[in-house]
């Protein structure tokens, strides 16, 4: 690929990213949503993040250093939604995935 192609690939794609998010701010500017579609638009960000955490926890290749490295992501998970459930704080949700992670990895090796 060339650099002027590239070029036009950029732009191209900055104003596709950028119609994709403007536009429908103006049109919808002031105007209320149906109560259907604004419930529905707000499973978006869990789906999201479900996807995204999905991804790095479970992969096809994960068991091939073995089961005990595998296992350590899912450990601290299963800790990081306990902690989740009874706090309802996403600080401490973080801090105890974190500190399960890092004291799993520390003494597994």
């Amino acid at each position: 690929m060339s650099w002027n192609e590239f070029w036009i690939v950029l732009v191209g794609c900055v104003l596709a990213m950028w119609a994709c998010r403007i536009i429908p701010l103006f049109l919808l500017k002031g105007k209320a949503l149906p109560e259907n579609l604004e419930r529905a638009l707000g499973f978006i960000p869990p789906a999201a993040f479900a996807a995204l955490v999905a991804n790095d926890l479970l992969n096809p290749g994960m068991f091939d250093a073995g089961i005990w490295p595998a296992a350590i992501p899912l450990v601290a998970a299963v800790a990081a939604a306990i902690v989740a459930a009874k706090s309802k704080s996403l600080l401490w949700t973080a801090v105890a995935g974190v500190g399960v992670y890092a004291a799993l990895a520390f003494f597994a090796v």
